[in-house]
């Protein structure tokens, strides 16, 4: 592939992540207003919008694979945008942007693990230890392995982020879906789950806002906070996933996980720019993280690479 035909695949990843990036900054301020369930309700709701819209000209084709398949849609869905969501969305409202921003790029090597435990394919021993340093660089991160937890506001930290990365899973598990539905392309496949997880979602809010687990939000907070909503559903929900898809099409899986570094990354300088320096401990563990997911792409790029037969 030539260089001209791969820069739209690399102008989509890099605009997708970091988006991702500005995400976590801006969910933390809706945060202080509007509970994690319903701040995770309120993105998906809209990005469900966007999506409905854009499967309106392929007609009656994918509303019916919806009325058929509702129920695993429904749980892929909910796992990919609800438990995803949530868990994520709660981390941050206890920790920082920038964690939940490095936590996010721990993902691709988490998949390998959930595939060892699920499909039972053994990683080697390259993708153990980027695992072990991904995670030891969470740990860093959260300052559970420097004591930093034995505070109030540290064990808040270390909880939320670890909550975060709990979450992951979910998108671990949803991004496997696919290979159930080989017939959906990445729009289909996206919108569908995204709406058969959308009427569940919306009763479990309503269920956590009746039990007092997630009071609902007044009309002065989603008012307030509307064009932060409206960012984190269009851009970071939607145009995002959709950037990144064509990047995987245009790059390839290998090449377009490297690109999540940038999540970690673009986040650090928009905290930087706000005026928050990042302390020693969080730019050791983000560089572990950046250099476990490097050497995991760098290792499985070179393992898909043909061999020259002399």
């Amino acid at each position: 592939m030539t260089a001209p035909s791969r820069l739209p695949g690399i102008v989509a990843l890099v605009l997708a992540t970091g988006s991702w990036g500005l995400m976590f900054f801006i969910g933390k301020d809706v945060l202080r207003d509007i509970d994690p369930v319903w701040l995770t309700l309120s993105r998906y709701s809209i990005a469900a919008a966007v999506f409905a819209v854009l499967l309106a000209p392929r007609g009656r084709a994918p509303w019916q694979r919806l009325r058929r398949d509702a129920l695993p849609l429904g749980v892929l869905g909910l796992l990919g945008f609800g438990v995803f969501g949530v868990l994520v969305m709660a981390g941050l409202k206890l920790s920082v942007p920038t964690h939940g921003a490095v936590i996010m790029a721990t993902v691709p090597i988490t998949a390998q693990l959930v595939r060892w435990g699920v499909d039972g394919v053994r990683p080697g021993w390259v993708t153990s230890a980027t695992a072990l340093l991904a995670l030891a660089g969470v740990a860093i991160v959260s300052g559970v392995l420097l004591g930093h937890a034995e505070t109030p506001a540290g064990s808040a930290v270390a909880l939320g982020d670890g909550l975060a990365l709990l979450g992951t899973l979910g998108w671990v598990f949803y991004t496997r879906g696919p290979a159930r539905f080989p017939a959906l392309d990445v729009l289909e496949y996206t919108a569908l789950t995204m709406l058969a997880a959308w009427p569940p979602m919306a009763l479990a809010a309503l269920a956590a806002a009746v039990f007092g687990l997630a009071p609902l939000p007044s009309a002065g907070a989603v008012a307030a906070h509307a064009p932060a909503l409206l960012y984190i559903g269009v851009v970071a929900s939607t145009v995002a996933m959709l950037g990144f898809n064509f990047g995987v099409r245009t790059l390839g899986a290998v090449t377009s996980t490297a690109f999540m570094n940038l999540v970690p990354v673009s986040a650090l300088l928009i905290g930087v720019a706000l005026g928050r320096l990042p302390q020693a401990h969080e730019l050791l563990g983000m560089a572990m993280v950046v250099a476990a997911l490097l050497i995991h792409t760098f290792h499985r790029r070179a393992a898909a690479a043909p061999v020259a037969v002399p």
